[in-house]
């Protein structure tokens, strides 16, 4: 059970690097996308490991994935755009 903590935590960190690497501009500091992909993936290895139960090694790396990646979806903000100004406030 240690060493699947352990590579949630990687799994998690590895998403969060991806992240950073695909949505340059449109996340926080560095340092919260890590924290969050790494306790996101410990939360989705927690979960999927409490639901099946041990020996489901593969099902439990897969559910700290799909958990850390939602986790980290939550972050993304918005593209910057500039604003529109109607034709009658002019």
């Amino acid at each position: 059970m240690l060493w699947e903590f352990i590579g949630s935590v990687l799994l998690g960190l590895a998403l969060s690097w991806v992240a950073l690497r695909s949505l340059p501009g449109r996340l926080p500091a560095h340092r919260t996308v890590f924290l969050t992909g790494a306790l996101g993936a410990l939360f989705g290895t927690y979960l999927t490991h409490s639901t099946l139960g041990p020996g489901s090694v593969l099902a439990t790396g897969a559910g700290a994935v799909l958990v850390g990646s939602v986790t980290l979806s939550l972050l993304i903000r918005p593209r910057r755009r500039r604003p529109v100004r109607s034709a009658t406030a002019q």
